[in-house]
């Protein structure tokens, strides 16, 4: 399954932002890379890999594929793991795991490729893979990206999203967590703009999404059954009853959960 040349993106995040500093020190999941060399995942990808339910002998495509940790899963499930990143940090490290797996039935296949033209034919991917690409993505290049996520899916294969955090928390939840932590006396870890937390956000985060805007995202890219929801890792925090009992109905409790979760999901079929 060897890709088409595809055409150059323009008024995008410039890939070198996407360095390999990033993918080590900063990107989702880097902890647990750099400790298992990808061998294991952060709860939030096994939880989004988890929903793909992915088959031996599927053809998967992994759309931003970063490390290569989900490539090396993918084809250690028995399925055939294609992979493209247009930062070429990304590309060389995927490749890295590509080599190391290559004892696997079915190669990994590694391309630098943008997500807006994917270099492959129509019906061709049983399941497409966009982890932590979306909040990249400008408004319009997220809709030729769905397109074209949605064109290279065979019919009935499905796509799997996972983005974060949840637009909604960002503009109305994150302030009044910002005005208690300042009345508490830790307003300096509260920036006010919640991408400043990651400093390296503020350049690369452009498009958060809702639960709600995911889903007619992929409603407008002509996707079916989409499904949309939210979740939230542990947070093992030592505090009080009150901030106990406040957190598990803003975590737990419609429709304050829609406003406090931070992992947004979303799959559909076409």
């Amino acid at each position: 399954m060897e890709p088409s040349l595809n055409k150059p993106s323009s008024g995008s995040v410039p890939s070198i932002l996407y360095s390999e500093q990033y993918f080590l020190h900063v990107c989702e999941g880097y902890q647990e890379f750099l400790s298992s060399e990808g061998e294991y995942l952060s709860q939030r990808l096994r939880e989004a890999l988890a929903v793909a339910g992915i088959a031996p002998g599927m053809a998967v495509l992994d759309v931003g594929c970063g490390r290569g940790e989900i490539l090396r899963q993918t084809t250690r499930m028995g399925a055939r793991a294609f992979g493209i990143d247009y930062a070429k940090a990304a590309v060389h490290l995927s490749q890295k795991i590509a080599h190391q797996e290559g004892h696997q039935r079915h190669p990994i296949g590694v391309y630098q490729a943008s997500a807006l033209y994917l270099p492959f034919a129509a019906n061709t991917f049983d399941r497409v893979l966009m982890f932590d690409i979306v909040e990249h993505l400008y408004p319009a290049e997220l809709a030729l990206a769905l397109n074209e996520a949605r064109r290279v899916l065979k019919p009935g294969g499905r796509i799997i999203v996972h983005t974060a955090p949840n637009a909604w928390y960002d503009r109305f939840a994150y302030p009044v967590v910002r005005l208690v932590r300042i009345l508490m006396g830790q307003g300096q870890r509260y920036p006010k703009n919640p991408r400043e937390i990651i400093p390296e956000n503020v350049h690369v985060h452009v498009n958060e999404q809702s639960m709600f805007s995911l889903a007619r995202n992929l409603c407008h890219s002509g996707f079916r059954d989409v499904k949309a929801w939210l979740s939230t890792p542990p947070q093992h925090r030592q505090e009080n009853f009150i901030f106990r009992l406040a957190r598990w109905i803003l975590f737990n409790v419609p429709p304050w959960s829609w406003f406090f979760e931070r992992e947004v999901f979303a799959v559909g079929e076409k």
